[in-house]
């Protein structure tokens, strides 16, 4: 195809994909001429990746192009591979190292080793958990650290669950576009489901028991938008 029609296929305008080519993220077209290139399917499925990493992954141009290399690079395992797109997704904590962000440090590499996690404790994912825990500390809320082996457990289960469909696929472009998509967007969707969760439980302990649901509750009424539970959303 030309270098048009791969724009409209893909979305990304004609100027872009040239941006991407000089940058080294897409592959060059196939010269048909002195002025014309052609471009195929593996321009198409690399440029939907580009786009999954940029805009659903947040990821720089920079950032994109070492996962794309670690996706180029045959010899490298599949799990290295998912590491360099995680550990670009995982939030950098922007303030100055005080006390309480030293402690949880400890604390949160103690944790990863009690659960016999096989994780670096100083990967961004760690330090992550660490700035949150710290934060908690600071707002007078430390005690928040007791529930982290409930959190852990069911991250587990996530974690577990997003790998089975991320399994489900044999290249090496699917596996990281499906790791950065589930991670992404699996995070709102656990959110979500999270809040959701929380007017339930809210309206079970502390609410009337009237209009429980959104639509058809249990009496057939809209939910209480009102209520306690709406506090905990």
């Amino acid at each position: 195809m030309r270098i048009g029609e791969l724009s409209r296929r893909t979305g990304v305008s004609v100027p872009t994909v040239k941006y991407y080519v000089r940058e080294g993220l897409l592959p060059a077209g196939r010269l048909s001429s002195p002025n014309q290139a052609s471009y195929d399917e593996s321009h198409e499925r690399r440029l939907r990746l580009i786009r999954a990493l940029l805009e659903v992954g947040g990821l720089s141009v920079a950032a994109i192009r070492e996962v794309l290399d670690a996706v180029d690079d045959d010899d490298r395992p599949v799990h290295k591979v998912l590491g360099e797109a995680a550990d670009r997704l995982a939030p950098r904590h922007a303030g100055e190292p005080d006390a309480e962000l030293e402690a949880t440090r400890v604390a949160v590499a103690e944790f990863i080793g009690e659960r016999g996690w096989r994780a670096n404790t100083d990967s961004p994912q760690a330090e992550a958990l660490a700035a949150a825990l710290a934060a908690l500390r600071r707002v007078g809320h430390a005690a928040y650290v007791e529930l982290l082996d409930d959190y852990a457990d069911a991250a587990e289960r996530v974690a577990a669950a997003d790998l089975a469909y991320v399994a489900r696929n044999a290249k090496r472009e699917d596996l990281v576009e499906s790791a950065v998509i589930g991670t992404v967007l699996g995070d709102a969707v656990f959110a979500s489901l999270r809040r959701l969760a929380h007017v339930d439980a809210s309206a079970r302990a502390y609410g009337d028991r009237t209009g429980i649901g959104a639509r058809g509750g249990e009496d057939g009424e809209d939910g209480d938008a009102s209520g306690p539970g709406a506090a905990a959303g």
